[in-house]
């Protein structure tokens, strides 16, 4: 690929006008949650703080790469964590590369992965209300994602109904470490309500459920921890069609986010060729798994795949589809990726609308 080819691409991203999937807003302080909760509940922060169901109470189960997982450029002049001046992310992110939506996705503190369940939920709402007041009101390029206690159903669907229907939200958040797979019965009064909403589901990788992050226990190292984030993703995914929600729930959208997407087209692959040999087990999967998936199924580009090879790249996509891809920055993370740098091949003007811009567009419902 020559570098001129590279270079439109660049000038015809900036031009397009992006949606971006993955922004991340941060607290100043857990403190700045305390206008959102009742006093029952800022009790419960200001005493016992947040208790969720990782062993690691004090810290990451790792040490992270950077401070905040955050690039060193990010801490804004006015104080306070990366991700938590607006200002700044309007100059640093928004502004500089022509951001027409961006998807806030908040990852700490998480309601759903709290021990105590009433806080759990009470934290959801108080996290949403957060995003309104401080976010996507004052900046109206960007949209909130409902926060839910996803490991209670009944208080993740009311909580889908009170933000449902506002300009603010344009998908459901929940990590991808949920108690169970999230295919599981207990997960579908959540899967109807967004249905009924017409939110998509966004899957972000993370979350703590008390269980290793691998199959093979605790990681010793970050480069291990963060490597698994992608093992979380693909028998998430595949819980999700051989439990039959996509059959039960055809409108539902997905889109997984920060979970890599070089996994897809082999897990697609094996699938099918197990649905094949013992679909008897599963009569209630009436398709393909991979069917199902390239129907109803979105993956962000962060992080993008880099093959040794550039030109593989495309073939990879080619088999996930070119209509499946949406863009994501993970602003204000240290592997963010810069829309102008983030894919290494060139992309024709067809290909770079649809990556950055109407794939999103459709899978959020934008207009």
């Amino acid at each position: 690929m020559s570098e001129g080819l590279l270079e439109r691409t660049r000038e015809s991203e900036a031009r397009l006008g992006i949606v971006d999937c993955d922004i991340h807003p941060m607290l100043r302080s857990e403190k700045a949650l305390l206008p959102y909760l009742s006093a029952r509940w800022r009790e419960e922060l200001e005493t016992c703080g947040l208790r969720t169901r990782n062993p690691f109470v004090a810290s990451y189960a790792v040490p992270k790469a950077t401070p905040a997982l955050s690039r060193r450029d990010s801490w804004p002049p006015s104080g306070g964590p990366p991700g938590s001046d607006l200002d700044f992310m309007r100059a640093q992110h928004l502004d500089l590369y022509g951001i027409e939506t961006g998807i806030l996705q908040v990852l700490i503190p998480s309601g759903k992965d709290q021990r105590n369940p009433g806080f759990g939920a009470a934290l959801s709402a108080a996290l949403n209300d957060w995003q309104v007041a401080e976010w996507t009101e004052p900046e109206p390029r960007l949209k909130a994602s409902v926060i839910i206690p996803a490991e209670d159903a009944e208080a993740s669907v009311a909580e889908i109904e009170r933000c449902a229907g506002r300009r603010d939200f344009a998908s459901i958040f929940i990590s991808a470490r949920t108690a169970e797979p999230l295919g599981r019965k207990r997960y579908w009064p959540i899967f109807a309500a967004a249905v009924r909403h017409n939110l998509p589901l966004g899957i972000h990788t993370g979350g703590s459920n008390g269980i290793a992050k691998t199959p093979a226990g605790w990681p010793s190292y970050y480069f291990e921890d963060h490597m698994a984030d992608a093992f979380a993703m693909q028998p998430l995914l595949a819980s999700l069609a051989l439990e039959g929600v996509f059959e039960a729930f055809p409108e539902l959208r997905v889109v997984m986010i920060e979970g890599g997407f070089g996994w897809a087209p082999a897990l697609g692959w094996r699938l099918d060729q197990h649905w094949a040999r013992m679909r008897k087990e599963v009569p209630h999967v009436k398709q393909p798994p991979s069917r199902y998936i390239r129907r109803q199924v979105w993956f962000a580009t962060q992080p993008v795949e880099e093959p040794a090879e550039r030109r593989d790249l495309r073939t990879l996509i080619d088999w996930i589809g070119w209509d499946r891809m949406v863009f994501a920055s993970d602003y204000p993370h240290w592997d963010m990726d810069d829309p102008r740098l983030a894919f290494k091949v060139a992309l024709d003007e067809r290909e770079t609308r649809a990556v950055f811009r109407d794939n999103a567009r459709t899978a959020y419902g934008l207009a």
